[in-house]
């Protein structure tokens, strides 16, 4: 969502009858303010929460989601200390950088291996091992820097990056081999061809989600996952079972008995403050999900559904069930969409 003081205006814009139906007849089970600097989103947050991962304070570091992650890739992840890296672009502003949404990069599989190769040596030298999960996707083993204090991309990005940075006794080092490879890959071949096809450089990358092996989440409160999600780096990586949706319709027809969807089709869009794209995306999914979901709910194939919403600094968790619809006299509102 919005951050509070741009909300209310959005949410006139938008035309949502299903929406704002289960939201106005939901009953509130928590609503959550982040207190102070956070180094993950309180969605974030949230989702480290319901699968039991390793947190320390929300205020102090990343949620603990690389083992859990190098499991979703099939990658073996002997004892040790993990880190997810991920190859960025730091646009440099006037007196400062910025991180760019990794979902803007659109790095080829091609180049992403010739990158990683560089990075690869240069962590090898160092002591570090470093595996490959996807284009996008790296996997780092540091086992002195487990006390690193790291920050989500989503929470960092569009922001000068100088207090998202690791911090903590193996900082220094850290951003030596940052350096490094920032320098290795400055002008290279792949960053030439990408600038010449207006594509932004890969300039450097990003550490974060440190786990100790062998700690990963263990929750087996949801059955099934269902994951929509544009990023390659889904938190609900963590479930057993994964399950590709396109629509509402599929989720109801797999009848999970407790299943957690997971839709990021606004992420893009408010990282960006992109506003316009995001009333266009989420106005698509009063259709494509929340009519059918109002329905399955009326129809009895659904028991119980629960929103949990969230912008920057909080979140909130609402019920809907067949006997909250009946409360007739709570008239449709998007409200509660700007807590």
């Amino acid at each position: 969502m919005p951050p509070q003081e741009m909300a209310r205006d959005l949410l006139r814009e938008l035309k949502m009858p299903a929406l704002a139906t289960l939201l106005a007849r939901a009953s509130l089970t928590e609503h959550q303010l982040s207190d102070g600097f956070s180094r993950a989103l309180p969605h974030e947050n949230w989702l480290a929460r319901q699968f039991g991962l390793p947190t320390q304070s929300s205020h102090a570091t990343s949620p603990a989601l690389a083992a859990s992650a190098m499991q979703s890739f099939n990658l073996p992840a002997e004892a040790g200390v993990w880190f997810i890296l991920q190859p960025v672009h730091l646009h440099v502003a006037r007196d400062h950088l910025v991180l760019t949404d990794l979902r803007q990069l659109m790095l080829a599989e091609q180049d992403a291996r010739t990158l990683f190769d560089i990075a690869y040596s240069l962590f090898e030298e160092s002591g570090k091992t470093l595996r490959y999960g996807d284009a996008q996707t790296w996997f780092l083993r540091a086992d002195d820097w487990h006390a690193l204090q790291t920050s989500t991309p989503d929470a960092a990005c569009g922001h000068n990056i100088d207090i998202w940075m690791p911090q903590g006794d193996s900082a220094r080092e850290w951003r030596r081999l940052q350096n490094e490879i920032q320098m290795h890959w400055h002008a290279h071949p792949v960053n030439d061809q990408r600038e010449a096809l207006g594509l932004k450089p890969v300039n450097s990358v990003w550490l974060w989600a440190g786990t100790a092996s062998g700690t990963a989440g263990t929750s087996t409160k949801f059955e099934e996952t269902f994951t929509f999600s544009d990023a390659r780096l889904p938190f609900a990586a963590v479930a057993s079972r994964q399950i590709a949706v396109a629509s509402a319709a599929e989720l109801i027809n797999a009848r999970a008995q407790h299943g957690l969807l997971m839709l990021d089709h606004l992420t893009e869009a408010a990282l960006a403050a992109d506003w316009s794209e995001w009333l266009l995306r989420f106005q698509v999914m009063e259709a494509q999900w929340f009519a059918p979901l109002l329905d399955a709910i009326r129809n009895g194939q659904l028991d119980r559904l629960t929103l949990t919403i969230s912008h920057n600094t909080a979140h909130t968790s609402l019920v809907t069930s067949k006997s909250s619809l009946r409360k007739f006299w709570r008239k449709p509102s998007l409200a509660r969409l700007a807590p």
